[in-house]
């Protein structure tokens, strides 16, 4: 017996464990030690099947402990009402967004004289006459709405007075221009007036007014209408001073509860019921949001156990490729979508109620975002699936790479588009501003529209043309034909090296889960629960 115990001892020291040869004389301290060692080994083993029932499915998670998948119930049913939600405020934003457009085209043809739709020529004007016969024009056209207007427009009224429509004019102070011996004396200073006078220092002409109506096509689909304010500025702008006088027409646009109202004939849909709905969904969004944040919570917990146990054991730091092994991406995806959709609901809630009347665009925003992510989000449960994995694991693990890559040819992209602007912006109208420029480069790469933008380069000087050929050739070569080739390669050598890898652990995090070869209905996961409780049932004793 003690030669046994000599040499299980011997054993012990060479495989690293700290044991002392002498003790073994003394059988209540090998007792001792042997039972740590094998509570040691338990805890690790415990450890492993923790971590390994976290990153379970949820069906694996059901076999292994009896745990309904309510999360993925709840996503389930969230992206149904959610999106019905969506669609709901879609189509009420979309009427709102209609009798904008409608109304703003309709001004136009009855305030702005042989005005024509699509013209692709800007609407202008190049002689005293006429910019006097169409000041003439719009102050008529706003006297005889009544008899005019096909809808319901009307002017503004305050105090029981009809608001006038306002005439004003802005014009350098004083100036003497004589272009015939190339002389000129300018003041700086802006006047207004209200009495237009046409000048070499006049800079532009606005009348404003304001006119009122009444969106009614919404009581076909059983909402109340709203009242609108459209204040109305016409500008004839003359900054250049070149001789032409261009004519604009902004809307500003004002949504506002309307004072009395009163409809027959039609069952209105009850606003408590769409309320209702709208407050079930903030209630499941916040029980999404705190399961998930629960596991976020859970998952650096872990990590956190596992990383005392590497340094105790190995003496090392986890990777942070391991440490984000633990933080669900997917987790957070659906906390930030949970988070903009009750922001959006509760912006609904406040314009259905008329609380506030004119954040329509803002909380498009915060839905239609939310309910995109909330849909993404289903990609994670189908990534459980090996055939619907791959997609998955491609994207994450091309993403650093990717990233890189899109910052150098990103340096690249802007070179040229700030290239573009200041060269060919004068002669180019793809290129006048640095925004048309993004879009016709983005719009060269994948290939679409490129003759038209070879076609529309003014011929005007022989050396910018010859230059926007050696610009328009070089980025379509570099960009479609490497940069582009090198991104579609990085993505498939990242395809075929997960394709290769078919199930090896590669981190030392997976090599330390292969270990545990516990199934999920081995029932071992069963008595960590129960082991857990019992424990804290216990300690709270």
């Amino acid at each position: 017996m003690h030669i046994t115990q000599m040499s299980i001892t011997l054993d012990m020291e060479e495989s690293g464990d700290l044991y002392d040869v002498r003790e073994t004389n003394d059988p209540s301290s090998w007792e001792d030690q042997h039972h740590q060692c094998l509570q040691d080994v338990a805890k690790v083993e415990r450890l492993r099947r923790k971590i390994k029932y976290y990153f379970m499915n949820p069906c694996e998670k059901y076999h292994a402990r009896g745990r309904k998948p309510w999360k993925l119930i709840l996503q389930i049913i969230k992206i149904a009402i959610i999106t019905i939600q969506l669609v709901l405020f879609g189509l009420s934003n979309q009427m709102v967004v209609t009798f904008k457009d409608e109304n703003l085209m309709t001004f136009k043809h009855l305030f702005l004289k042989d005005y024509v739709d699509g013209g692709i020529a800007p609407y202008a004007l190049y002689r005293q006459a006429d910019v006097y016969d169409h000041i003439e024009y719009v102050i008529q056209q706003y006297r005889l709405l009544h008899n005019i207007t096909l809808s319901n427009h009307e002017y503004e009224e305050k105090h029981s007075v009809y608001t006038p429509l306002l005439l004003c004019q802005e014009f350098y102070r004083n100036g003497t221009i004589y272009p015939s011996n190339e002389t000129f004396e300018i003041d700086a200073h802006v006047d207004t007036a209200h009495v237009p006078a046409l000048s070499s220092r006049l800079i532009s002409v606005k009348i404003t007014f304001v006119l009122k109506a009444i969106n009614l096509q919404t009581v076909r689909h059983r909402e109340l209408p709203d009242c609108y304010d459209f204040t109305l500025i016409i500008t004839f702008n003359n900054q250049a001073h070149s001789g032409q006088i261009k004519v604009d027409l902004e809307n500003e646009v004002d949504i506002n509860e309307c004072r009395q109202w009163k409809v027959t004939g039609a069952y209105g849909r009850s606003i408590y019921l769409t309320v209702l709905f709208d407050c079930l969904i903030i209630i499941m969004c916040i029980i999404s949001f705190a399961l998930c944040t629960r596991s976020v919570i859970t998952g650096i917990q872990l990590q956190l156990e596992y990383s005392r146990y590497c340094r105790k054991h190995f003496s090392k730091e986890l990777s942070w490729s391991d440490k984000l092994e633990f933080v669900n991406s997917w987790y957070i995806l659906i906390i930030v979508s949970d988070t903009l959709t009750i922001i959006g609901s509760l912006l609904k809630i406040a314009i259905q109620t008329k609380v506030i009347t004119f954040y329509y665009d803002v909380c498009s925003i915060f839905l239609g975002t939310g309910t995109m992510f909330v849909w993404m989000g289903v990609i994670r449960y189908m990534g459980y699936f090996k055939k619907y994995n791959i997609l998955i694991l491609t994207l994450r693990a091309a993403f650093p790479n990717v990233i890189r890559f899109i910052c150098c040819a990103g340096i690249i992209y802007l070179s040229y588009c700030f290239c573009g602007w200041i060269v060919l912006g004068p002669y180019h109208e793809k290129f006048r501003t640095l925004n048309t420029v993004s879009e016709c480069l983005f719009s060269l790469i994948n290939g679409d529209d490129m003759f038209p933008t070879f076609k529309n380069m003014q011929q005007k000087n022989s050396l910018v043309w010859m230059f926007s050929r050696v610009y328009l050739y070089t980025f379509v070569s570099l960009f479609i034909y490497m940069i582009l080739s090198l991104f579609i390669t990085l993505i498939t050598d990242t395809y075929d090296t997960i394709k290769q890898q078919s199930g090896t652990p590669t981190s030392e995090l997976q090599r330390f889960l292969s270990e545990c070869k516990d199934l999920p209905n081995s029932g071992a996961y069963r008595l960590d629960k129960n082991n857990s409780c019992f424990l804290n049932c216990f300690n709270n004793r």
